[in-house]
């Protein structure tokens, strides 16, 4: 309630001064008027519902939050980068090649079918979707705000490891539902997978596909945390945890510990999915352990229906600090070696790829498609949308937007409706971006994009294309014959081990293939 005492002091300030001026002197009318003007304006910030940090900081938010004024495609106007969109990759100049003969831009957005021949319900992705935020990082009105909007844009909405809550569910968008460590929506009692829990939500028609979360970019080995300060009763019971306790996932999963088991419990799920479109998060740290994973596919015929890839870049609030950046590959290397890798074992046409990490406008969707993914996942342009100002408070539970809080006064300033439109505006005016730009490119389809659409200027007065700067296998070449460099890789890739061999592995550098 600290936040609405200047508002109040304000009123009692004004209150008095008009007193004074009707019973001593009409000069108190001097400092009552701008007092007046003030409470009406602190009225009119709880009144309003299109800045949250001014309904949760009536007056104190125009000075505290400036940001906020900071405005992006989901309030229609344009041009404007949302929060953490970022320039090119690493300070590095690249640009997208245009054509002298561009093409009509497509009049409807494209969607890309994700579910290979073990998938008996294929899902129809966006170019763009919501990027996994769990509730409990995220509070109640902010999912669900995510959701609505979802549902009016016909996008995907991952729901992160946190659980499959009331609020996914409400708004009624699409979801991914995310499996991590901790299991939280299927946990048995012993902290566990419960198959028979997880069969029944995976068979709600909300959920269209369903994704294992190996690892994610900003805390690569290591456990998401949820502080104490935001496990409510109400997250307490979702994830079957005690209340006010800090939650630290494990850092492993319990059901597979070799790439052969992994590929195997995704067939499961799938099935126990009754069929849905299911698939695999990672942060790429080691080429081979990926090697290893996609060996295990191809010994046991069976391919998961997606792969996103999440770069070391992407931002949370729930890992350790100092991981962020330093551990795994970026998007760029590792979507690189993603595909590759996928196209030199002839499995790249079973198995779509998504990218998540720094996704924030059209060209970053296109480059994204250039090197090889086929959809992308935002998180905090979409967290943005919602209203978050950074106030960078997510851990403490204290968000001044009531983005990232539990706590209900805060979380109350978040207007659903509004943000939700503001989410389906950001989506859509993104989408739209990257379609005209792959227009003015002369690509009508985002398969008509090749390496060579994508340049990088790799020193003064020099540049070269993406075909030019990596290594693209042809589909099947690892099976066939690796090249050299692939081949001690590919030659320590155990399907039943995802150990490193005794003597370490040989550091190399990227490579790509040409899209299959």
């Amino acid at each position: 309630m600290r936040r609405f005492l200047p508002l109040l002091l304000v009123g009692v300030l004004a209150a008095t001064a008009s007193v004074a001026a009707r019973t001593l002197s009409t000069w108190w009318w001097l400092a009552a008027g701008p007092l007046l003007a003030a409470v009406c304006l602190g009225a009119w910030d709880l009144l309003q519902r299109r800045r949250s940090v001014l309904r949760g900081y009536p007056l104190v938010g125009r000075l505290l939050f400036p940001t906020e004024k900071v405005r992006v495609r989901s309030a229609g106007t344009g041009a404007r980068e949302p929060f953490g969109g970022g320039g090119s990759d690493g300070g590095v100049h690249e640009y997208l090649v245009p054509s002298l003969r561009p093409v009509a831009p497509a009049e409807e957005p494209p969607l890309v079918r994700v579910g290979g021949p073990h998938c008996t319900q294929p899902y129809d992705m966006a170019l763009l979707n919501v990027s996994a935020m769990s509730f409990g990082a995220l509070s109640s009105r902010a999912v669900l705000a995510l959701n609505r909007g979802a549902a009016l844009g016909r996008f995907a909405h991952d729901t992160g490891e946190g659980g499959l809550s009331e609020h996914h569910l409400r708004g009624g968008g699409d979801l991914v539902w995310e499996i991590g460590t901790g299991y939280f929506g299927c946990r048995g009692a012993d902290g566990g997978f419960d198959a028979r829990e997880f069969a029944d939500k995976a068979a709600l028609p909300e959920v269209k596909c369903v994704s294992v979360k190996l690892s994610q970019g900003a805390f690569a080995g290591s456990g998401a945390v949820l502080p104490g300060v935001k496990v409510s009763a109400e997250i307490a019971s979702e994830r079957k945890v005690p209340v006010g306790e800090t939650v630290v996932s494990p850092p492993f999963h319990q059901v597979f510990s070799t790439p052969r088991e992994l590929v195997l419990f995704l067939a499961r799920l799938r099935e126990l999915a009754g069929g849905k479109p299911t698939g695999f998060k990672l942060c790429v740290g080691s080429r081979r352990e990926f090697l290893a994973v996609c060996r295990a596919m191809a010994a046991e015929g069976l391919t998961p229906d997606f792969v996103v890839v999440d770069g070391a870049e992407g931002g949370t609030g729930a890992g350790p600090a100092g991981f962020a950046g330093h551990l795994g590959m970026p998007l760029t290397q590792g979507l690189i070696t993603v595909h590759n890798a996928l196209v030199g074992v002839g499995l790249r046409d079973r198995i779509r790829i998504g990218a998540s990490g720094r996704v924030a406008t059209g060209p970053d969707i296109v480059k994204r498609l250039v090197q090889g993914a086929d959809y992308t996942n935002a998180a905090r342009a979409m967290m943005r949308a919602v209203g978050c100002v950074g106030a960078r408070r997510c851990h403490t539970g204290a968000c001044p937007a009531g983005v990232a809080t539990q706590d209900p006064l805060r979380a109350r300033a978040l207007d659903v409706a509004d943000k939700a439109r503001q989410v389906r505006r950001y989506q859509r005016e993104t989408v739209r971006d990257a379609v005209r730009i792959m227009a003015a490119m002369g690509v009508r389809a985002a398969a008509e994009l090749t390496p060579g659409h994508l340049v990088r200027r790799t020193g003064p007065g020099t540049t070269s294309s993406y075909a030019e700067l990596y290594e693209w296998l042809a589909p099947g070449e690892l099976l066939a014959g690796p090249p050299r460099s692939w081949e001690s890789d590919w030659k320590a890739a155990d399907p039943d081990s995802f150990d490193q061999p005794a003597e370490g592995p040989r550091a190399t550098g990227p490579a790509r293939a040409t899209k299959a």
